[in-house]
């Protein structure tokens, strides 16, 4: 089986930085930790963190979940002994009864790589390759039945553009979505009746088992499509897949604070699952429209304040724009062009329920025109700065 193949070559128990002998306890602890930490919602564009957290996630379904990590103990267990040699006709340890490696060889010169070779070369899982020889491996108890189900819909991703406020500040916008929803008419179960059966060709774990060549086989069951399940009165609008395709609407909230490129999840808000499974996610990647007035620096908000030379000479207040109401910020005398002011808490709101800052830089506007008054008083200011001593470039460059 595929995900059986793919266990060979992952270490759940390091991507969760616990030892194998870890209680289920500490494996949840140690998961939520991680998956706390590298949360995309935490780490917007951090592909790093990203990675981290899906492996993390992909650990713990496996060694969280009792069955699945006891059947991942005994294959890296079988892996690292070199336990694929020769079986009795009741298997070996952890081998069901009925497989048989019917071979010569000894544990010591099994190659494995005959297995992976196989499926590398294009064997199928119809012709006896590495997923058929797992499936049947852990065809116990019906564990490869659970497998085989469809646990869950689809994820669905989405992109929407906001301008940089509604980004800021959050939103709550409408969203039409095509993909697998519940059927209305078997409400999801597939069945005219709601009624389902185990499927009695394979009892109920997907798989039918038959001897193929060397090894004996499970094969997806034919009678359910390794479900496990019978409908015997399948629903007419959905064939008794639980689902139809269809248009619907949704409202999504847009959370305060994303930034350009960052994906928000809504979980159960994907595409259905068929017959009665849970949906999957709903991932919206938000593209933020640049603001004429603001910009961002992390959670602070900033933005350029026009002044004149007086104001900035003599001191003033002057009125600054916020994401909601305008506020006064008071410019002490002899502040320079350029200078940045902050005002606490009037930036970009935060999960905690707090914000970041506001920060204003003050730039010198210069008038292209003066009247005659305007000019005149600014000449005779101009020789009074002058009588004062006071030259603007002393010291710069070398000048005198």
């Amino acid at each position: 089986m595929a995900m059986q193949q793919d266990w060979v070559n992952k270490d759940y128990y390091g991507d969760l930085g616990v030892s194998s002998t870890a209680s289920a306890a500490d494996i949840k602890k140690a998961y939520r930790r991680l998956a706390r930490e590298n949360h995309p919602d935490s780490n917007p564009g951090n592909k790093a963190a990203e990675d981290k957290f899906k492996r993390v996630a992909e650990a713990y379904d496996v060694v969280g979940d009792a069955a699945k990590r006891k059947e991942y103990d005994e294959l890296k267990s079988m892996v690292n002994s070199g336990g694929f040699g020769r079986f009795g006709g009741t298997g070996g340890p952890g081998f069901p009864g009925g497989f048989r490696a019917q071979t010569s060889q000894t544990s010591a010169d099994f190659d494995l790589s005959d297995i992976f070779g196989r499926a590398a070369a294009g064997g199928s899982a119809g012709e006896g390759g590495f997923s058929d020889l797992f499936s049947g491996i852990f065809n116990r108890g019906g564990a490869a039945g659970r497998n085989a189900r469809p646990t869950r819909g689809a994820d669905v991703e989405t992109e929407i553009t906001l301008d940089f406020r509604e980004a800021a500040q959050g939103t709550t916008i409408p969203l039409e979505l095509t993909g697998d929803a519940p059927c209305t008419t078997c409400h999801g179960s597939g069945s005219r009746s709601s009624t389902v059966t185990t499927c009695t060709a394979c009892s109920g774990s997907g798989y039918v088992r038959e001897n193929s060549g060397a090894f004996g086989m499970a094969r997806p069951c034919p009678e359910c499509g390794a479900t496990g399940q019978r409908i015997e009165d399948p629903c007419g609008d959905c064939s008794g897949t639980g689902t139809v395709r269809r248009t619907r609407s949704i409202t999504v909230r847009i959370p305060a604070g994303v930034i350009d490129g960052q994906k928000v999840r809504l979980a159960g808000q994907g595409e259905a699952g068929p017959n009665g499974t849970p949906a999957g996610d709903l991932f919206v990647t938000v593209h933020v429209r640049p603001d004429p007035v603001f910009s961002r620096k992390g959670d602070d908000l900033e933005v350029t304040v026009p002044v004149s030379f007086s104001e900035l000479a003599l001191g003033a207040a002057v009125a600054v724009p916020t994401l909601d109401t305008p506020v006064k910020v008071k410019i002490p005398a002899g502040t320079p062009s350029g200078r940045t002011l902050r005002v606490p808490g009037r930036g970009v709101p935060r999960k905690s329920g707090t914000a970041g800052d506001l920060l204003v830089t003050v730039e010198v506007q210069v008038p292209a025109h003066l009247d005659a008054g305007a000019a005149s008083a600014l000449r005779a200011y101009a020789q009074a700065e002058k009588d004062s001593g006071f030259n603007p470039r002393a010291g710069w460059a070398g000048l005198k």
